[in-house]
This record gives structure tokens, sequence and C-alpha cells, in this order.
């Protein structure tokens, strides 16, 4: 068993004893293993050993993966999307993790209607107002529902954030609960549905499914550490 398959099969144990912790099913709880830098054959060790879904954050980067490995994969794209990309990005990936603004929803919601596509996203919040970060603040998101409501071409499922950087897991907690907590009240107030939130990387990831994720971005824990920084890091 190779490295790679070792690491996979850890983090999939540590999801488990996280939901069974919190009295969640494992089955609602995807990890999305983050292959962005990480080469073709290192994606394929995680293939060999299971591993369908996959997030990348660099266009050029993930076409050349997509295009060596096997058709049937779910890839996500979990970077910070830039508009004159969006054409490009959504016939690539079932799921985008990063919409921040209405600006972009908006855009991409008509490139969309013109492909004939129908892509799930996620609504980034900006929990903290770091600068570096984008998303909707709190109040901007729910003064956007009843617009994003209307974008027939984009299935949004949910909501998305990055908390600050903290130094233990537990930190991460009180952002973790902000977010499902905010859901909670967009579902309540817009009678809509947002099944899923994208939180917790490879520092959090079981405190942030003990507090309701549904996608954990996983990278560094299964593939090994990084040589360099990725700028606008949505998965570790």
């Amino acid at each position: 068993m190779s490295e790679i398959a070792q690491n996979l099969e850890s983090i999939l144990q540590r999801i488990i004893r996280a939901c069974v912790a919190s009295e969640r099913l494992p089955s609602l709880v995807q990890l999305v293993a983050v292959s962005k830098t990480f080469s073709s054959r290192d994606v394929q060790d995680a293939i060999n050993a299971g591993q369908a879904c996959f997030g990348e954050s660099k266009l050029q980067e993930a076409e050349t993966k997509i295009g060596e490995l096997v058709s049937d994969l779910d890839w996500h794209f979990i970077g910070r999307v830039q508009r004159n990309k969006v054409r490009k990005i959504l016939p690539l990936f079932s799921t985008i993790h990063a919409v921040d603004s209405l600006r972009l929803a908006e855009y991409m919601n008509g490139v969309a209607q013109e492909l004939g596509l129908i892509p799930k996203i996620f609504l980034q919040v900006d929990q903290a107002g770091e600068i570096t970060k984008g998303g909707f603040r709190h109040e901007e998101m729910k003064d956007a529902m009843p617009f994003l409501m209307k974008l027939k071409h984009l299935k949004i499922i949910g909501l998305m954030s990055i908390p600050p950087a903290v130094d233990s897991p537990e930190e991460a907690r009180p952002w973790f609960r902000q977010l499902r907590e905010l859901r909670d009240q967009l579902e309540a107030r817009f009678s809509v549905s947002l099944p899923s939130l994208s939180m917790g990387m490879s520092g959090d990831f079981e405190v942030a499914i003990e507090e309701g994720a549904t996608h954990v971005r996983v990278g560094s824990s299964i593939f090994g550490k990084r040589s360099y920084r990725v700028e606008g890091e949505l998965g570790r």
C-alpha cells in the first residue's frame, strides 16, 4: 500500500470517528481530496485507494490532470474564481466552492445558461472580515439571498468558509458553528434548502464535522506537505 493510500485510509477512519462522536452518518460527509500542486501520479495513487472526489484551485493545472486521468471522477473547484475563466471552469467541475459575490454568481449563471449546465455551488462567507479572503459578509448574504434564489442555472447547495488562523482545532469551533447557524437562519428566513457546508481542512476537519460539515477539504494530510504555499488557499 502506498503512503498516500495509507494516509487516505487514516483520514477516512478519522472522519468516521468524528461522525460517530457527533451522532452523524459518515455517508453524509464527503472528503474532497485537495490535489492542487500534486502530480497526476499522486492523484492516481488516491484513485487506486478508492478516492473519487478531488479539489483543484488552478485551472491550467487542473485541465492537465483531468485530461490525464479517468473520466468518472468528481472534480471540485476550490480556488477563487476569476470571471474570465468561468467559461472554462464550468464544464470541468461539478461543484464550485467559492462563489464570493453576487456579481460573480450572476455572471456564472449567464455562462451556465449558455453552456446548458447547472453547476452546484457554495456561497463563500467572509466571517471575520479578513482582507485576504473573499466572500459575503453576514448581512450581505441575507440581502443577496432573494436575488441569488432567482439564478435558475446555479444549484446553490450551501455555504463555505475558511476560519481565521488559530492555534488549535477547538479554537475554530465557534467559526464553524457560526456558519451552520447562518445557514439555518437563511433556510428559515427564505424557505430555501441549503443542505451542505464546506468547512474544515487538514488541521481541523474533525471539529468541522462535529459542527455540521458535509464537505471537508483535506490535502496535505493525504498527499504530504506542499513545496510552496498557494495564494488564496481554500483547502489544505
